[in-house]
């Protein structure tokens, strides 16, 4: 391609902004699933101009964070019932493996400060931006130390199709989420990856259980 058909550098930057930042709002539940993005408006709140907005939008509708709707317009991607179970047992097989080949891998002052963090975060009232930050670092530490690129790769995309699930359906377990992380890492820092395993296993299986109670009304 010619210099003069590539876009300027600080285009570029601004795209990547863009994306950024869009895609935190859609996985920090800000932009719930279902919600239409419209580029102007996007653009006016991010204080981005609209040609890097765009661009954005059409990356995350290719990473399939957002769906097309009509011609022109697009929204954050619903994901139903049946798309988050099937994706919640994938993440059983995934995770639990990934803890199997991450065992001893990760420094054990990196395991402690992602458990003071989490237990400093136990007590919040709700699961706002920084409950969401310690999720990511505890369930992707283990994938990210276990040497599979893929693996992590695949939970990494399975996490982002549960957690649109959970913005639409946001589920009130700060203080449980807490207690079982923190039984993960309890498990992980003694080496005993079966232990591990079954406390990674045990906090999938009751989000998906607390799940099924919001969805039958029991919750």
């Amino acid at each position: 391609m010619s210099a003069a058909l590539e876009p300027p550098a600080d285009d570029l930057n601004l795209a990547d902004q863009a994306h950024a930042r869009l895609r935190r709002l859609i996985l920090m539940r800000e932009l719930p699933g279902g919600t239409f993005v419209v580029e102007g408006k996007l653009a006016e709140q991010l204080n981005i101009s609209r040609t890097p907005m765009r661009e954005a939008i059409l990356r995350l509708a290719a990473e399939g964070l957002l769906v097309k709707q009509g011609s022109r317009s697009f929204a954050v991607r619903r994901v139903m019932p049946t798309e988050f179970f099937q994706s919640m047992r994938m993440r059983e097989v995934l995770e639990c493996e990934a803890i199997r080949l991450s065992i001893g891998k990760i420094p054990l002052a990196v395991v402690e400060a992602v458990r003071r963090d989490i237990a400093h975060l136990a007590n919040a009232p709700s699961q706002d931006r920084a409950h969401w930050d310690a999720d990511d670092r505890i369930h992707l530490m283990f994938p990210e130390a276990s040497g599979n690129a893929v693996l992590a790769g695949l939970i990494r995309q399975l996490r982002e199709t549960t957690r649109l699930f959970e913005i639409s359906s946001p589920f009130l377990r700060v203080k449980q989420d807490g207690a079982e992380h923190l039984d993960i890492l309890a498990a992980y820092v003694t080496g005993d990856a079966g232990a591990a395993m079954a406390a990674m296993r045990a906090h999938l299986r009751n989000l998906q259980s607390d799940a099924m109670q919001i969805l039958s009304g029991a919750a």
